[in-house]
């Protein structure tokens, strides 16, 4: 069975850095589509950034385009992504949520139902 488990979250003040982590263990799938999904308290869940592992190719949402990176880690035992994030702001406060699916993302990638498992999410809040 897939497990997504993430890590990495905290409180850090506006402008500043974190770095969330993403293993998924269980498959024998190395190729897959890892998304970062945030929720934040009255809002739908919105996609963040989504990358398909071995293949270099990453889509970001307009809102985090040049503050946040996803990168694949040299990792063997577990497939392993980061969201790099900096110059973070109060908006970005929220629950974080990595999900994945086989081989491609989604049509399209933001598309939260198109992600076969999901992680229990890690909590981010950025102080103003």
């Amino acid at each position: 069975q897939v497990r997504v488990v993430e890590s990495g979250g905290g409180s850090v003040q506006a402008g500043g850095s974190l770095r969330l982590s993403c293993a998924v263990s269980g498959s024998p799938v190395r190729n897959r589509c890892m998304g970062w999904f945030r929720q934040i308290p009255g809002k739908e869940r919105e996609g963040v950034a989504a990358m398909v592992t071995g293949s270099g190719l990453s889509s970001y949402a307009d809102f985090v385009k040049g503050r946040f990176t996803i990168l694949q880690a040299n990792a063997k035992a577990t497939v392993t992504v980061y969201l790099q994030m900096k110059s973070l702001k109060p908006d970005d406060s929220g629950m974080y949520y990595c999900a994945t699916i086989g081989y491609q993302c989604p049509g399209n990638w933001n598309d939260a139902s198109g992600y076969a498992a999901w992680g229990q999410g890690t909590q981010i809040t950025v102080s103003s």
